[in-house]
């Protein structure tokens, strides 16, 4: 008996589709059917992944006969009907919903919190109140890495466990999700009105305290506006397979489990990511040699440099570059991807 027939007879007996089947691998869904068309052959850690879930050994599953066996473990069964997130994008998402916004929220109210206790009356002497307030921003930062952090190693982790999703949001799924994201970003800038509003009552009475109820208010919205973005942004499943494609290096896509079209494409999409970042830190290479000389160039060509005044000469400008460096690169890129779509 043959691997596919195997690999058939597991998959029916389980109402598991390809689709299903290769988001549980981390694969996609031409990767599957390869397998079963005898066109490719599963690397050994897929084949192990595959006896885990159909709960047999290796043996059986490449040279064995599992055709007469009824599958016994209720758990493995996936229920027919169109593709669900096998691999866990959903929860890994969601995840990601709550600990960014988090991480930057803490950053912000530890700010708030320093701001108050810095206008707090003096009662000895200053050096009480410049300790406590670095001490807190360096609390706040150190709580909002706690989570920015982990968030950030589990994500590029997921990515490389699964390079490629197959969207399983439906319609609707994706309709609650703009739905929440239009609660949340008008909530968001509700509360950051509450505390600007806030700010100005308490201005001129207790500078210190309307600072507070900005910074916290601002730490709620932006709280708001990030988790339902996020949540929103989930339901992008192209969007998720177009950064993997992004982040991941170029061995990584080599080794990834996905179809060679597919992996042409990563690539391919790899290269012109790596030509377009070439091409802006060309641009900004060249904005900081003009920025430069618009610095230093007049004072180096006036006849008296000890008498050399910045004001009305071009010297004052030197900052610009960096700015128009930085739209130049932006309409670079907006071009560029316009370009590679047509391609």
């Amino acid at each position: 008996m043959s691997f596919r027939d195997n690999l058939q007879h597991l998959r029916a007996t389980r109402n598991m589709t390809q689709e299903q089947l290769a988001m549980l691998l981390g694969v996609s869904r031409q990767s599957a059917t390869k397998w079963e068309a005898q066109k490719s052959y599963p690397e050994m850690d897929k084949l192990l992944k595959m006896c885990a879930i159909f709960d047999c050994t290796l043996d059986d599953l490449v040279q064995g006969d599992l055709t007469e066996r009824e599958p016994d473990i209720p758990a493995a069964t996936v229920p027919a009907g169109p593709p669900t997130d096998i691999c866990g994008y959903d929860e890994h998402q969601r995840m990601m919903a709550w600990k960014v916004p988090t991480g930057i929220s803490a950053i912000l109210l530890a700010i708030a919190i320093a701001l108050f206790f810095d206008g707090m009356p003096e009662f000895a002497s200053t050096s009480w109140h410049d300790g406590a307030f670095v001490l807190i921003i360096l609390l706040g930062v150190l709580a909002g890495l706690a989570f920015l952090i982990p968030a950030g190693m589990e994500h590029a982790a997921f990515q490389k466990a699964h390079p490629y999703v197959e969207d399983f949001y439906t319609d609707d799924d994706k309709a609650q999700a703009r739905k929440a994201f239009s609660g949340g970003l008008i909530a968001g800038i509700a509360l950051i009105f509450v505390g600007i509003g806030c700010c100005l009552m308490l201005e001129q009475a207790v500078e210190h305290i309307g600072l507070f109820f900005l910074l916290f208010f601002i730490a709620l919205g932006a709280w708001n506006i990030v988790h339902y973005g996020m949540l929103l942004g989930r339901t992008d499943v192209a969007e998720y397979n177009k950064s993997t494609a992004e982040e991941l290096e170029v061995e990584d896509i080599m080794s990834a489990q996905v179809d060679d079209a597919r992996r042409e494409a990563m690539l391919a999409h790899k290269r012109k990511d790596e030509k377009l970042g070439a091409v802006c830190a060309t641009i900004m290479m060249v904005a900081t040699i003009i920025g430069l000389g618009l610095l230093f160039g007049p004072a180096l060509t006036a006849p008296e440099p000890d008498a050399f005044e910045p004001a009305g000469t071009t010297a004052m400008w030197f900052w610009v570059a960096w700015p128009v460096g930085g739209m130049i690169c932006g309409i670079v890129a907006v071009l560029w991807e316009a370009f590679g779509k047509r391609e």
